[in-house]
Order: structure tokens, then sequence, then C-alpha cells
């Protein structure tokens, strides 16, 4: 097995100003060459600091990839420092020069003086062509070893990952390990009484089968893992032990896939013919804003309100004012007039409706912060529900967007589905 490590470089991932999605990334492509990622290293823009990592990295890893300080500007450092690690010196490359002037002259700008210098590079390395941004991508070999110095940016990272650094690296290490992955979207549990309800079936598992437990707000991802160097044995090992734990969760397996919610619902949607809008208070558009993620969302989803305030309710929703008085806007009574509003105003079949407390204030004994009232119409009629959600403001948005989608899926699956139903398409 390859082991891989990677150091992300930037003085502002160290403060927190942006955060470091490409090792993440990485280890996401790497993952099914059956490669494993030994450790993700986070260091400064600092020229002894980068070196120090990649001394440690060497010392277990046989690919070493870093990502950032590429950039055209004097605090991007990390090509130079690794020309010093190397050796070399640094010159002006044509094919370079050539690929920068490209890129700038498809982006309908004009190269100047600065950028150009992304042309200098180290003679030690073998430059690849960054085909999507100016920054080239630098690859070492030392004892075996390989080290790639990939842009920061996280758009040019998975691309040219794609593109062209992965077949490089399985071309020079062929994997001779199989990897398959399941993932089951559980609901109903909480991960430790999950973790009680599957523990003889977890302990069954052969040593090259491995769950992992994954929590999301709203329903826990089970994830098993299997490596081995027989694949068909792997592949007939795993759907077993899978399809045994499929049946021993029933209708809590909210979908057989890693698929995002929000996906799920609209997968739902489309196989039973049916349409959806949303009317949203104290989620603020969040599960609109989820479900228009989603390419091909446009053919089941008519579209959303945001109905912050009680004049847009009564107004564009129609709920009535006595409602609002008498109950008050989070309250299920309300949530159950806005989806019928919504259907209505947007001539949809079914709806979501939230409104409730996010905080940090504005909460009561009654009705403290994090009280949320969630509705969804289906054709079959109307359920509410009150829930407490705890943590913050984001939190607590999070977990009822979560939580109103869930309970959309579960409504629109009892309804019958319509034939020669198919997937959400782009």
């Amino acid at each position: 097995m390859m082991n891989i490590s990677i150091i992300a470089i930037g003085d502002e991932l160290l403060i927190g100003q942006v955060i470091d999605t490409n090792s993440g990334d990485i280890a996401r492509r790497i993952n099914p060459l059956g490669w494993k990622v030994n450790d993700v290293q986070v260091v400064a823009d600092d020229a002894d600091e980068i070196k120090r990592a990649i001394d440690r990295a060497f010392e277990t890893s046989d690919i070493v990839i870093t990502t950032g300080g590429l950039g055209p500007t004097k605090d991007d450092i990390t090509k130079t420092t690794l020309c010093q690690y190397f050796g070399g010196e640094m010159v002006e490359n044509p094919d370079v020069l050539e690929n920068v002037k490209q890129v700038i002259a498809n982006r309908g700008l004009v190269l100047n003086d600065l950028t150009a210098r992304q042309a200098i590079v180290p003679s030690s390395c073998n430059v690849i062509q960054n085909i999507v941004g100016t920054a080239p991508i630098m690859w070492w070999e030392r004892n075996g070893k390989v080290l790639v110095s990939m842009p920061g940016v996280p758009f040019e990272t998975r691309e040219m990952l794609d593109a062209a650094v992965l077949p490089m690296l399985i071309e020079k290490f062929p994997p001779n390990t199989a990897i398959e992955h399941r993932t089951l979207m559980v609901v109903g549990y909480s991960e430790s009484l999950l973790a009680m309800k599957i523990a003889d079936w977890e302990e069954s598992l052969p040593p090259f089968l491995h769950l992992a437990y994954l929590p999301k707000p709203g329903l826990v991802r089970l994830r098993i893992d299997g490596q081995h160097q027989d694949k068909a044995l792997l592949i007939s090992e795993i759907n077993h032990y899978h399809n045994h734990l499929v049946k021993m969760l029933g209708d809590n397996v909210l979908f057989d896939d890693d698929v995002p919610v929000e996906e799920i619902l609209l997968l739902e949607l489309k196989a039973h013919g049916l349409t959806l809008s949303t009317a949203e208070s104290c989620t603020g558009g969040n599960i609109a804003h989820l479900l228009t993620s989603v390419p091909g969302s446009s053919a089941v989803f008519n579209g959303g309100v945001v109905a912050y305030s009680n004049d847009v309710k009564r107004n564009i929703l129609g709920v009535s004012a006595q409602t609002l008085e008498e109950c008050g806007a989070v309250s299920r009574e309300v949530v159950e007039q806005m989806v019928i509003g919504a259907c209505q105003a947007m001539k949809s079949d079914c709806a979501i409706a939230t409104s409730g407390i996010a905080g940090p204030s504005g909460g009561s004994d009654k009705k403290p912060v994090g009280t949320v009232c969630i509705a969804v119409k289906t054709p079959a009629g109307i359920i509410s529900m009150s829930h407490h959600f705890p943590g913050n403001r984001q939190r607590v948005i999070v977990r009822a967007s979560m939580t109103a989608l869930i309970l959309a899926i579960e409504q629109i699956r009892t309804l019958p589905k319509r034939q020669n139903s198919s997937t959400v398409e782009e």
C-alpha cells in the first residue's frame, strides 16, 4: 500500500481566514486507489517550516502532495523553498509561459509582468502544465519517492488531480489493493443507540472490513470500508454484510448510498411525479438553497418564499391574522397554513414550511430559543411537528432544514409511485 502525506501551505489557513478543503479533496480521490493518507500538515508561509514538514512527510510516506504558496506575489514562497530543498536554480520555462498566456487570454485578461513570473520554476522539477490556472504544478523524485506541488486554489487542485496528477501517480505506483465502500443513511437513532443496535453485527465483521459512524444533523451515516488484494472476495463479503445491515435496520434506512438528503427528496418527488414548494421563516431560504444546489431540481421544485415577517405570512401565504394572534408565528397551526398557502401560491403538489426561533435572542419560557415548528403537505394531507434544537443560530437552522427534508421524504414515500419514473437529471 502506498502511503501519502498532504501538506497545506499558507498563513491564511492557520489563522482561519481560509478553510483547507484541498486536503479533503485529495484524500477522497486517493482513497479509491487503495492508498493510505498518513497525515495532513498545515504549515505557514515560512521556508524552514515547509522544509521541516517535507522531512516529516518523507519519513513515513512514498508520495507527498503540497498545496498552496504558488502565486506570483512575494508571500508565495513555495516554489523557491522547494528549489532550495531539491536543488537547481529558478529559470524561466517557455512552455509554462505559453500556458500562462493562454490561460490569461481565455479569461479575457491582459498578461502583466507579475503573472508572467509564474513561468519561473525550479530547474530540478518536471513541470505539469496547469490548464485551468497560472500556477504550474511541479513534480520531484528522490530515492523512489515523489513530491507534487499543487496550487492552493481548490478548483485548480481538483481539476488537475483528475486530469494529470493522479494518472501520473498511478502509472508510477500501480495500485495492487482493491478497496470498496458501502454507505447507509440511517434515521431514528442517535449514534450511541445505533451502535448498541448493531453491536453483534459489527463484532462479526472480518478483519478486512471496518465500520465508521459519521453523524450528521438528523441522521447517522454508516460506512463499511473494505480493503483486500482479492477484489472478488472483497466485493462478495462487503455486499453480504451490507445487505444484512440493511435488513436489520429496515425502515430506518433513509437511503442506501451516500447521497445528500436534499437530493434524496428530489429523487422521491420525481419518482412520485410530484412538485414541491417551500415557505421558510427561521430557516431563511436554506431549504430552497439546498434543493436548488442539485442539478435538475427545476423539474420538481417550483419555488420558495422566505416568509420572515408576519406580513409576508399573511399577504403571500394566506396565514390568518387570527391564527398569528392566538397561536403566535412559531406554532404548528401557522406552519400548517403556510404549506397550504405555498402550494396555492406556487401551484405545487407538496410543500415544506418552517417557523421558529433560531436565536440567540427572541425566546421565552414557553418557546425557548431553538423551538422550530415544521409542516409538510402532500396529496395525502398535512403533518406538523414542534421541535427543540440545541446549539447556536447556525446549528438550529441546519438541524431544522435537515429535519424538514427528512420529514418530507418520509411522507412522500407513503404515496404510490408513478409508472416509468426516473431519476433527477441535469
